[in-house]
């Protein structure tokens, strides 16, 4: 990825930056376990009052080492400090990590409690990137396996101070994740499968743990809870502008969608018809798809081969004029997750890259039978040209990208769109001739627009497309069951994760329509389509607007 042409040398702001991630890694070592950085495997933070302190100071001072190093009113400089990469470098932090000092000041992560993004998910997936190969392996697995009980006693301190403001989550969060520690303190739990003895003290101490927060939760934390699922505007806005980088019109938002819908169902009842005949619906035509044999696969390990035979062809069905591979883009592994959501997730390379970028599976118990015309989409969307390709090509530019670029800094409009963006591109390349798989690309589009009326409408209370009264949860349910062809199991995970992580799930649609608008930009200007995707897959996660303006005046 490096161009020996634009060699340079690693700056006082890119020594800052990695100098805060490992500070960072210190206080919160699941995030050097996700980087891959060596020394954090043994320890988890504590999720305690004292610990979200000690993050926002560490915070705090990264943005007035930034400002100090490019203070370009020094008598000693003659030129300003930063060369463009710092620049741009700088711009990006001071608007993440300013999102992030608000988030901590408006107390939103004591409270954070929601099905798939608080800490006792952070917990128990800390150990699914973990090496589980060599002893020493599994000793580090037991030593931070031992510090569960210690995370669960902060959380529950961070709690109780959030609920003693009047803040505590809905009813609906606090139930998926009682649900959640009930199911790692039983027998059968994802920590009876880390390569530690059945039985041994240390995971029964863990379950135990687990098992007493939900004891906790339920007798103490969720008499103090509402029913009340929607956030209100003003929370909603703060995050929606986190998650998408920019401020946006939330109600031209959810315009947009209701009409991007329309039009995607109308094509979906066309391709029905085209399918099975004049008389066929949607619903029908997903009926009839599942049960086709060719579209069926059956049991996990024809699951996870399948997918390494799309990810191993579709790294060579590219011309180089659309979208160039980098050579050294390392390959996609795939893998069974057995938290059992029935979500699809994918865990990036470590910095050193030896660690894989990883396509999950999180398949329910019980579950035997895919539908590969559903899924396709979703194996381009975490994999290449999606996730994986993004966040590899990314790790590959340490000649521009210091460590917090390549490895920490995230805008979900960014990734998201691009990988809803990657689906799509596929059309190009011939994918979806086929009509059934077709059907599975607009299902994964139709969902993504369905997601923004969901969440902007149970958020801000607005009135239902119908007209029979205002968004809640129970009406939510059923417009995400007429507009995807998800199981009903994924599905009440799906709305959980909608009511209880206000503003991401918009994400992937508007995301899309950035991608898609900075394309049409780039391609006037007369900026071939390889040369844009490559250009702006290198420059890393930003906000969509900082992206932009980089693509098309730098």
């Amino acid at each position: 990825m490096t161009d020996p042409r634009n060699e340079r040398e690693p700056s006082l702001l890119d020594a800052t930056c990695e100098d805060f991630v490992y500070d960072y890694a210190e206080l919160t070592p699941t995030m050097g376990t996700q980087i891959g950085l060596e020394g954090f495997d043994t320890e988890l933070e504590d999720f305690s009052p004292e610990y979200w302190d000690a993050v926002a100071d560490r915070v705090r001072d990264l943005i007035a080492d930034v400002d100090a190093l490019n203070d370009s009113t020094d008598a000693s400089d003659d030129e300003d400090d930063f060369d463009d990469v710092d620049r741009l470098t700088a711009a990006i932090l001071r608007d993440r990590l300013s999102f992030q000092l608000e988030l901590h000041h408006r107390g939103e992560f004591l409270r954070r409690l929601n099905n798939i993004d608080s800490p006792v998910q952070t917990i128990r997936d800390s150990f699914l990137l973990m090496p589980k190969v060599t002893e020493e392996d599994f000793e580090h697995i037991t030593a931070r396996m031992a510090k569960v009980p210690a995370a669960l006693r902060g959380y529950k301190e961070s709690l109780t101070e959030a609920a003693n403001s009047g803040n505590v989550a809905s009813h609906r969060q606090i139930d998926a994740v009682i649900n959640q520690c009930e199911s790692l303190g039983e027998s059968g739990s994802t920590l009876d499968y880390l390569g530690i003895p059945v039985g041994s003290k240390v995971v029964e101490e863990a379950k135990e743990a687990f098992a007493s927060f939900a004891d906790w939760l339920s007798t103490d934390l969720s008499p103090q809870a509402k029913h009340e699922d929607g956030v209100g505007r003003d929370r909603y806005e703060l995050f929606s502008e986190f998650f998408l980088g920019r401020e946006v019109d939330l109600d031209e938002a959810y315009c947009w969608a209701r009409e991007e819908l329309a039009r995607t169902v109308e094509k979906q009842e066309a391709l029905a018809k085209s399918l099975y005949g004049a008389d066929m619906t949607v619903a029908g035509a997903y009926r009839r798809l599942n049960r086709e044999e060719r579209y069926t696969l059956h049991g996990t390990d024809a699951l996870l081969a399948w997918m390494d035979e799309v990810n191993e062809r579709v790294r060579d069905c590219f011309d180089g004029t659309e979208l160039a591979v980098p050579e050294d883009l390392p390959p996609v592994a795939t893998a069974i997750d057995r938290t059992g959501s029935g979500g699809i997730f994918y865990t990036p390379p470590s910095d050193d890259m030896i660690r894989p970028g990883t396509m999950w599976w999180s398949v329910p118990e019980g579950q035997e039978t895919f539908h590969t015309w559903q899924e396709l989409a979703t194996v381009f969307h975490e994999g290449i040209p999606g996730h994986h390709m993004q966040q590899s090509s990314a790790l590959l530019n340490r000649n521009e990208l210091n460590l917090w670029r390549r490895s920490m800094c995230f805008n979900s409009a960014h990734m998201e769109g691009w990988a809803l963006y990657a689906e799509h591109l596929m059309e190009r390349f011939d994918w979806f001739e086929d009509p059934g798989y077709r059907m599975g690309l607009l299902d994964s589009r139709r969902l993504r627009l369905a997601r923004v009326m969901v969440d902007i409408g149970v958020h801000l209370k607005k009135t239902t497309p119908d007209g029979s009264g205002t968004w809640d949860a129970q009406y939510a349910k059923a417009f995400l069951r007429d507009n995807c062809a998800m199981p009903e199991t994924h599905l009440t995970f799906e709305l959980d994760r909608y009511m209880g992580w206000p503003g991401q799930a918009p994400s992937y649609a508007i995301g899309y329509r950035d991608w898609c608008n900075l394309r049409e930009q780039a391609l006037a200007q007369g900026i071939g389509a390889g040369e844009f995707h490559s250009k702006a897959l290198a420059l890393g996660s930003m906000p969509m607007d900082m992206l932009t303006n980089e693509v098309l005046h730098h």
